[in-house]
């Protein structure tokens, strides 16, 4: 089977010509497998699609049009009303996130206590230091002004979850950019708990590239070093 180790970008299949050699073809959104309703994703297009097979399908067939470049992941799940974030909101915003990803960094270190395997040796001994401080806040619904409080007496124990987060976004490729399809997993699992993301990335976006170093990426949450 020469498509077995043949791998095609998302939206695209293995289909062998009759000589036998490989090619990528679009994915027919009628033949994904089917989903659960958990499994329904949105589309920028507000429509919403069976799961990710049919949506990058759907993209794949609308390649080189309009409608095919803008269309998107938008967030998990089936389709529904998102509030607009307001100034207010959106200030808001990069004070829980930083507090999550600390608290994320938390969860993943206890659970390398029993079975290793989650973070490096290098991130466990980074994510240590903030464990082990008696000052940290432990994870909680605190209010913004508690938030805002804690990150201005213990600012260092916000620097790495900040940096983790973009690393473990900026992957393909690793060259200190994030694209739409890097920002992607965070974003749509995010929007319909934060509908202030969308808003908070597009700012970050300072010079408008639609790309976010890590120098802007530092910038929206505060981080100076």
């Amino acid at each position: 089977d020469t498509c077995r180790n043949f791998h095609c970008k998302r939206g695209k299949v293995c289909h062998a010509d009759k000589q036998g050699k490989p090619h990528c073809i679009c994915q027919d959104p009628a033949a994904c497998p089917p989903t659960k309703d958990y499994e329904h994703v949105c589309g920028t297009d507000n429509k919403t699609y069976d799961g990710t097979c049919q949506l990058f399908g759907t993209k794949c067939q609308l390649e080189g049009t309009k409608m095919g470049r803008q269309l998107h992941l938008d967030y998990m799940g089936s389709c529904k009303y998102i509030p607009p974030c307001t100034d207010y909101e959106v200030h808001q915003f990069p004070l829980r996130m930083r507090d999550w990803l600390k608290n994320i960094l938390i969860q993943y270190y206890e659970r390398d206590l029993n079975a290793s395997g989650i973070l490096t040796e290098k991130q466990r001994d980074k994510v240590k230091k903030i464990y082990q401080n008696d000052k940290r806040l432990v994870a909680g619904d605190h209010p913004v002004e508690l938030l805002l409080h804690d990150f201005e007496k213990n600012y260092h124990m916000y620097v790495y979850p900040v940096h983790w987060q973009f690393h473990q976004l900026d992957q393909h490729p690793a060259d200190r950019l994030l694209t739409h399809s890097e920002l992607a997993p965070l974003r749509a699992s995010l929007v319909p708990m934060e509908h202030c993301i969308t808003r908070f990335f597009q700012e970050c976006d300072g010079d408008r590239d639609k790309l976010i170093a890590l120098k802007e990426w530092c910038h929206c949450f505060g981080i100076k070093e």
